[in-house]
């Protein structure tokens, strides 16, 4: 625990499944609370869902990313030897409602991926990205918002009120 408050981190052991997730500033991280029910019954498809609206938000800023067969999550530069991840997706569903979300890597400190290996990545093998280290430049926060909103209403055919 001397190492996380060098870092300045905290850990916190929650019932969610998996090993270990990294949430901090930087990311958008949104938890959808949807009852499947009334759109549709199939875990698969929402993963994917949620998968495409990032990409699409991907493609607003003209960043090119794809799914890796067989892996959640959206990535980058899937055709080289170390496809980076940007977008990592944990979900859970109770009597089909949707629980947890996803963590996007907008303009997040990376340096905190050092410290785990996230989602399973093996770093010789893959890597974790962020919008800000694939463009070199810092991404507006509330830009990547309302892109993420607009995509996201679209993907699951929703109409935003007030």
């Amino acid at each position: 625990m001397d190492k996380m408050h060098e870092i300045n981190a905290e850990y916190h052991e929650i019932n969610r499944g998996g090993d270990i997730t990294y949430h901090g500033p930087g990311q958008l991280v949104a938890y959808p609370i949807l009852d499947l029910e009334h759109l549709f019954t199939d875990v698969h498809r929402y993963i994917r869902s949620l998968e495409a609206v990032i990409i699409a938000v991907l493609t607003d800023f003209g960043i090119q990313a794809d799914r890796i067969p067989g892996l959640t999550g959206v990535w980058i530069d899937l055709q080289s030897p170390k496809p980076r991840k940007i977008c990592a997706i944990g979900v859970h569903l109770s009597r089909w409602v949707s629980l947890h979300g996803l963590a996007f890597n907008v303009n997040p400190d990376l340096t905190y991926f050092r410290y785990i290996i996230p989602c399973g990545i093996q770093p010789d093998e893959k890597s974790v990205t962020s919008m800000q280290q694939e463009l070199n430049v810092p991404v507006e926060m509330m830009d990547v918002k309302n892109s993420f909103i607009k995509h996201f209403l679209n993907t699951f055919e929703l109409e935003q009120v007030s």
